[in-house]
């Protein structure tokens, strides 16, 4: 987990008071869940914000950020080139995409399919990845089904260049975040028995981080309650 800094004069303050109380929530969960606070990664979802959100949080000692749109993405990578940001791609990923994607993102946590496993394998560039799960019942939605998942993970196990950390997912609006997070620990257990290394979980956003500690998360993706309103898209 990103640690606390003291404030840099340029900081926001309203930035920095978010940002302080986002941490204070993640340590409190944590200790409720039996757990140490640092084993969990904060990474902060910067989509729609400019990178001069970036370089404040920067100043206030985070360095892992999430973004879902590609040239968002990229644009904001080339800006900090050479800064301590590191970057994850939380959206869903086109096959055609990928490639590029790769150039510039540390982790990529949306990977749902085989074809897209073959796009990013590259023994040249190593790359961390999560399998998405899809925990609805709507097949459009991105994440591969419960039932596919094995045969997903020995896919992205076997790929070379990829190093699999674990599984991602997102709480369907219509179910209790606790439960859907307890289903999504089951099927890590799952994967898990194929790929032992494949421990961490990508799960948890603002409104359901607490939930998300207590069945096990690892990497916590939060937007708003840390950058604040997000700006209209253009």
């Amino acid at each position: 987990m990103t640690t606390s800094t003291s404030p840099s004069s340029s900081a926001d303050p309203e930035l920095a008071d978010r940002l302080a109380a986002v941490r204070d929530r993640i340590a409190e969960a944590a200790r409720s869940a039996g757990r140490d606070p640092e084993e969990l990664t904060t990474i902060v979802v910067t989509k729609f914000h400019p990178a001069s959100l970036v370089r404040s949080l920067l100043d206030l000692g985070a360095t892992e950020f999430g973004e879902n749109r590609h040239q968002e993405a990229r644009d904001k990578a080339a800006e900090l080139d050479g800064t301590a940001a590191r970057w994850h791609f939380v959206g869903q990923l086109q096959g055609k995409k990928a490639r590029q994607v790769r150039a510039y993102a540390d982790v990529v946590h949306s990977v749902d399919r085989p074809s897209l496993v073959d796009a990013l394998a590259d023994p040249a560039h190593p790359l961390d990845v999560f399998v998405q799960v899809n925990l609805t019942d709507d097949p459009g939605r991105g994440g591969v089904a419960p039932a596919e998942l094995e045969a997903l993970v020995e896919h992205a196990e076997a790929a070379p260049g990829l190093r699999l950390l674990g599984l991602m997912a997102v709480a369907p609006l219509d179910e209790e975040p606790a439960r859907a997070f307890a289903r999504l620990r089951e099927l890590a257990d799952r994967a898990r028995s194929i790929a032992p290394e494949a421990r961490f979980l990508s799960a948890g956003m603002s409104a359901d981080l607490e939930q998300a500690v207590a069945e096990g998360a690892t990497h916590l993706r939060i937007g708003t309650a840390i950058t604040g309103s997000r700006p209209v898209a253009g």
